[in-house]
Parts: structure tokens; sequence; C-alpha cells
């Protein structure tokens, strides 16, 4: 029996693996590198070890510190998680040769499934539906080209070892085969050390559909049920769901039965996904096999009742499976939205820096036995650092229903507070919102085609948009009762409306003078308000609380509040408004206050974001038009490429080619 896992991993999943293990009775053993030194796996763990330096080719990646903390921790086991060593075989080959269990699959099978070539070889061979596409790796852009020539544009340039999106490319005609195959071939390269890249028919309006399986080390396997994993951007899942809207029961079985096949043909054990990819006729099509746990594990143990970290561990001391194929069931409906810290309304770009307040929403189950699950690896007071994926969190609800699962998960959203960062919270809001994934019609270009222009928070208009110059008013209103109970300040409504709240009638000398209106002002609209509407909604937020409950005519709002100086910043349902609420008298004077103009910085380009400069593509000298590509940043292992934002000359170039960029670094001047 194992007595100690040494988690070879961080953040949310390292949490995820020791809350399993401390449940089984098992001590657990975090590694850490400098950058996460107070990260809150090392504070849950029962043991932690340095192990390098911030990049994780410093640390996460290095083999010889990994097994030197096993050996200095005498545990006896050790769990990858998902990505850095995680599908590494020369790592379990290392751990098997010291002795030591590693929790995942067999050598063999993660040396063939991690080689997408090989694997759709060996997939093609076990009976497995297959992509049409070249059976070995480029040897260059040209070949690339003459591949794509012959099977037919689009196709997907994808990389052999890649994984999470990296090292992949969409080329929808033969002009951009061979910029494309380089871009994966760098990103490759940066990314997992092996710049090998085939090419493959791009199924056009397609699905992404895996299969989660678990076998042992006796000859069992079952799977648990597919997991819809369409709504991508740039090839990382935002959003999962299980089941999947979209299969049937006869193409779930067809999907199931191929997955345990394939995992058969290489001798699986442990947790392992086959990824495929579907068409809009229930075609499916083997993409890869991940052998490991995944990042969307959590909808897969809704709605069948596993833990799938504890099966791993039981395949690992040499238990057989606790279930046959007929004992699978599917119960409800589930949901995960992957919690980014980034900038949706700046192109989601990385948002780095200390997270000053975090508070997940509540796990209370709901009247109808939803709940809300929460899979994090920050807590307040946590770094999300430039050297690590920008995931904060995997926010998943469960419901009988896949409407009510919806349903809670925009109630979860909008519970949600994270604050020094940025999120992806309001974008995520949207897209629960839309009326095209409550109906179920996804593809993986769903982001693109329904947000073509990208996201703006200030523009999106939620259900509940109409009501939040009414709670602006509400808490503008409800804090200065605050204020007077506390000073002589003037009145701001009449007793009546003070008395709904259940305060005091009691009349001043001031109250004479009392206003019956306010004034709330949003951009360029101005809204005048009548307080006695104020009555009709009810609430027990108090001043300093960030979340503000109520109801109005019989409509539930959750809104999330912040005071940024006079003005009140409320975010509710995707939509992100600022509001100042005055007096009338102010409010005649508003219209003669100066605007401050904006700075004009057309002629920098800035670095948004902390980052390495990878490439300038332009000289002094140059002229650029208006969308031009100018440079690339390399930031939490992706590449972002910056473009012209006006034509000009470049008259010159500040920053050098390996240079760690600030937010707002200046790296092109223009004439």
């Amino acid at each position: 029996m194992i007595k100690k896992i040494l988690i070879a991993n961080r953040g949310e999943i390292a949490c995820r693996v020791i809350r399993t293990a401390k449940r089984l009775g098992i001590a657990t053993v975090a590694v850490y590198s400098d950058a996460d030194a107070q990260a809150l796996h090392v504070r849950q763990a029962d043991e932690s070890v340095h192990i390098g330096g911030n990049a994780s080719a410093d640390s996460y990646l290095r083999i010889d510190n990994i097994l030197s903390a096993v050996k200095q921790t005498g545990a006896d086991a050790v769990h990858p998680g998902f990505g850095f060593l995680s599908e590494n075989s020369k790592f379990a080959q290392a751990l098997d040769d010291a002795g030591i269990i590693f929790i995942g699959p067999g050598i063999r099978a993660m040396e063939v499934m991690g080689d997408k070539i090989e694997s759709k070889k060996l997939a093609k061979s076990a009976g497995v539906s297959t992509v049409p596409g070249h059976p070995d790796a480029m040897k260059d852009a040209d070949e690339a080209y003459e591949v794509a020539k012959t099977i037919g544009c689009p196709v997907m340039l994808k990389a052999s070892a890649g994984g999470g999106g990296k090292g992949m490319r969409v080329a929808a005609t033969l002009e951009d085969v061979k910029d494309g195959f380089i871009a994966a071939q760098n990103e490759a390269r940066n990314a997992f050390g092996d710049d090998r890249v085939f090419v493959e028919k791009f199924i056009e309006q397609p699905r992404h559909i895996e299969i989660q399986l678990i076998a042992d080390t006796h000859g069992n396997s079952v799977y648990l049920g597919e997991r819809e994993c369409s709504i991508q951007r740039r090839h990382q899942k935002v959003i999962e769901e299980a089941p999947s809207s979209f299969i049937s029961e006869d193409t779930r079985k067809a999907m199931g039965e191929q997955a345990v096949a394939l995992a058969a043909a290489v001798d699986y054990k442990s947790a392992g996904t086959v990824e495929f990819i579907v068409d809009s006729a229930e075609n499916f099509f083997f993409l890869e096999m991940n052998t490991r746990l995944q990042v969307e594990h959590p909808v897969t143990e809704c709605i069948t009742g596993v833990d799938l970290v504890e099966l791993m561990i039981r395949v690992a001391e040499g238990q057989v499976l606790p279930m046959q194929q007929k004992d699978v069931t599917i119960n409800g409906w589930s949901f995960e939205a992957r919690v980014y810290a980034e900038d949706a309304d700046r192109g989601f770009l990385p948002s780095t820096g200390r997270v000053t307040h975090y508070s997940p929403p509540t796990t209370l189950v709901s009247e109808n036995g939803a709940y809300t699950r929460v899979d994090t690896g920050i807590d307040a007071g946590g770094e999300i650092s430039m050297f690590y994926d920008p995931m904060i969190a995997k926010l998943v609800t469960w419901a009988p229903t896949r409407e009510q699962a919806i349903e809670h998960m925009q109630k979860a959203i909008d519970a949600y507070r994270i604050r020094g960062v940025q999120s992806n919270l309001p974008f995520l809001s949207a897209l629960f919102a839309h009326p095209a994934l409550k109906a179920g019609d996804l593809t993986t270009r769903f982001i693109e085609d329904h947000f073509p222009d990208g996201f703006n928070s200030a523009e999106f208009e939620s259900d509940a948009f109409e009501a939040l110059p009414l709670v602006a008013a509400w808490i503008e209103w409800r804090s200065r009762l605050r204020d007077r109970a506390v000073v002589d300040a003037p009145a701001v409504t009449t007793s009546s409306v003070m008395a709904a709240v259940g305060h005091a009638q009691a009349q001043s000398e001031n109250d004479d003078d009392a206003e019956e209106t306010l004034f709330v002002f949003e951009g360029d609209n101005e809204l005048e308000i009548d307080l006695n509407i104020l009555v009709g909604m009810e609430s027990y937020w108090e001043p300093g609380e960030w979340l503000f409950r109520g109801n109005l005519d019989g409509i539930e709002l959750t809104v999330g509040v912040e005071r940024d100086g006079n003005w009140w910043r409320l975010s509710q349902g995707g939509s992100v408004r600022d509001f100042l609420v005055v007096d009338p008298h102010v409010a005649s004077l508003m219209h003669h206050m100066p605007i401050k103009e904006s700075q004009d910085l057309s002629k920098f380009l800035l670095s948004p974001m902390p980052g390495l400069l990878m490439k300038v593509l332009v000289n002094e000298g140059d002229t650029v038009i208006a969308g031009q590509d100018l440079a690339v940043i390399e930031a939490m292992k992706m590449e972002n490429t910056l473009t012209a934002t006006v034509n000009g000359t470049v008259s010159s170039i500040v920053a050098s080619v390996g240079d760690s960029l600030a937010v707002d670094a200046v790296i092109i001047e223009f004439e």
C-alpha cells in the first residue's frame, strides 16, 4: 500500500491530489520553485521540498531534482498531475529504476501515445477511426506545403509532442501553410523540446469530444462517458461539459469501445483520455490519447460519482477496478469553466501579479440538488506568475439537468470574487448567457464565430443590465444612510424610504430638504431615479460588502460591488459598468466638467503584459501599416504577436530580443 505520495506538480492539480490523498490517509509531499515558495499547494501538503528556480525548466521539469526530493522525503509514489513531466516516459522510467511507484500508465503507453504520429498509426491498426493526413512528420515547410496541397485545405499543423493547444496552427489556404508550419515548429520547440510537426485534414464545424477511461493492471478497463470540450480559444479549452448534448447513446458506446480497444493495444493502466473530433453527422475521428489525468476530469467525476485520483492510486497499488462497464451510469449534468488570469477586454492578455482578494462561490447545495465545486491553487495573497499557466481555478457545477447546471454556473460566476489581477469571469458569464451555448449548438470555432471582434465587458448587456443603475443608486443611498448614522450628513431620502429597509422614521431638521431623486451617470448616459422605486428592491447589502444579493420585481440579482473613489464598479452576468451617483444639484453641473483627454500613445508600441521579447519583426526606417505584425512576446508559455494600430515609420527600436519586459514598456517608437 502507498504510504506517501510526492506530487510532481503545482497549483490546483497539486491541491486536488493532496485532497484525495488526505482522505485516504496517505501522507503528501509538495515540490516548489522559487516563485511558488508560499503557494497554496505547499501549505496544504504534509511536507514540501524546494526543487529550483522560477522557470519550469529549472524546477518542475528537472527530473533529477524531483528524484532527489523523493529520496529526501522517503515518498514511495509520485503523482505527476497534468502538464510538466506527466507524460514524460523518461521520468516514469527513472522512477521505476529507483523503485518508486509512478501513479500513471506504463512506459510503453506513454511513449507511443505521447507521439501523435506513432499514436495515430497505432490507433489505425487497432481499428480506431482516424483523421485523413500524412503519417510522418514534415522535414520542412516546403514538404508541409506539398502535403497540404495533396490533402486539401484547410489543414491542421500539429506538433507531434504537443498538448494544451501549443504547437498547433490551422492553415485555411495554401498560402498560410509555410508560416503556420514555422510558427507551430517554434512553439513546439520552446514548449516541448521537440519541433516535429505533422499535417492532417482539418475537420470543419467540428466538435471536440473525449472519452474518459480507467484501466487496471489486471486487464480490466471501462469508459466513463464523454466530455464535450468544443468551446476553446487558441486550441485551449475554456468550457467543458459532461455528458455531451450532441452525442447519441449509440455514438457514445462506439467511441467508448474504440477508446478501450486503443487502451488494450498499448496495455494501458491508470486514467487516460482518448480525444476525438466529431463532425455534424456524428462521424468521429481519433485525435490523440492523453496518458494522464485531464484538467477537465471533475465533470466526469460529478456525473459518475467516482474519484479518478483515488482510482489512479488504487490501480498503482495493483488493485482491481471496483466497477465493470455495466456499473457505469451517468447522472445529471456538469459544466467546468476554466478561470484564467487574463484580461478578456484586452484580447485575453495574461494578467500577472498578487491576488489581493479571493472569495470563491459557496459550495452549498441548492433546492434541486445542484452544487458548486472549485478546484484551485490560489488564495488571497497568492501570486499569478509569468512563469506558469495563467489558470486560477476550475469552477464546476452539477445539477439534475443541463439547463439547471447552466443556471447554477451563472450564479456561481456572479458570486466569484477575484481582485488584484484581471480574470476572465465576465467573459465566462457572457459565454454561459449565449443562446447557442444554451441550445448546445457548439463547435471548436464557437468563440471565433460568436465573438469575432473579441469581447468588451463595457458593451456586453446581460439580462440584468437595465437593473444595474438601480443597484448603483441603492448602494449609494445605503452608503449615505450609514454615513448619516455616523455623522450629521445631509438627508438623502425621505423617512418612508428609510423605513423600507428597517430604519427608524426619525425626522431631522434636514429632512425637509431631502431629495426625492438621485441621478446615475454611466458613460454618456444619464438616468434620473425616483427613490421611491428603491422601496421595491430587497437586499441585505451593507457598505463594505463586495457582493450585492437582492430582488427586484421578483428577479434575483447577484452583483459584484467595488468602490473606486466616487464611482461604483458593478459586475453581473458579463457586464462590467462604472456608475457615478449624485444629487440633482450636482447632476446639473456635470455637463460643465472638463473631460480629461487621454494621452496619445499611438507613436509607441508598448508591451501589454510582462513577458520575454522573442522577436522584433521590423527594422528602423521601415514603413508599417495598421494590422502589421511588429513583435512577438512570450508570456505564460504562449507566444503573443503585437501588431501596429496605425500606419507609420519606425524611428527607433528601444527593446532588444531577449529582454524581460514590464507592462507598458516601450518596444518600438514611430515617427
